[in-house]
């Protein structure tokens, strides 16, 4: 029974499973985006959220263990610089999944996993004085 197992098992080793899923995330913060099957991205969006909770500390612990995950220089320091900065004032839900339907091969639900970045608020028109 599976009582209380959250991981899915993807059919594939620990070590190949964890790699799968190190490689996904690593992705995600490089490209802003991924598509992938659902089940794939339900599992990689955990692991992502909690490495965009551990970038928001922003200390050297935190790089070294975002770094242990990732394995990707360049991920990480784009996960300091630039996703952190997106998703300022955000307290959790950081990313979004959406259905794209069913892959045409195997009819495995796809979607795509992409930030959810807070929209720049819209600046005021300016006003132009009336002409009298």
């Amino acid at each position: 029974m599976r009582h209380k197992r959250l991981a899915k098992k993807f059919g594939r080793s620990p070590e190949h499973r964890e790699q799968l899923m190190r490689m996904l995330c690593a992705a995600l913060v490089v490209n802003d985006k991924i598509v992938t099957t659902l089940k794939k991205a339900k599992q990689a969006r955990k692991d992502a959220e909690k490495l965009v909770t551990l970038a928001r500390k922003n200390t050297l612990a935190a790089r070294r263990l975002a770094a242990a995950r990732l394995r990707s220089p360049e991920a990480v320091k784009r996960l300091f610089d630039v996703v952190v900065k997106q998703q300022e004032g955000r307290n959790g839900g950081y990313t979004r999944i959406t259905k794209l339907g069913a892959r045409r091969g195997d009819a495995a639900e796809m979607c795509v996993l992409e930030w959810t970045v807070a929209a720049p608020a819209a600046p005021a028109p300016a006003e132009t004085p009336a002409a009298e």
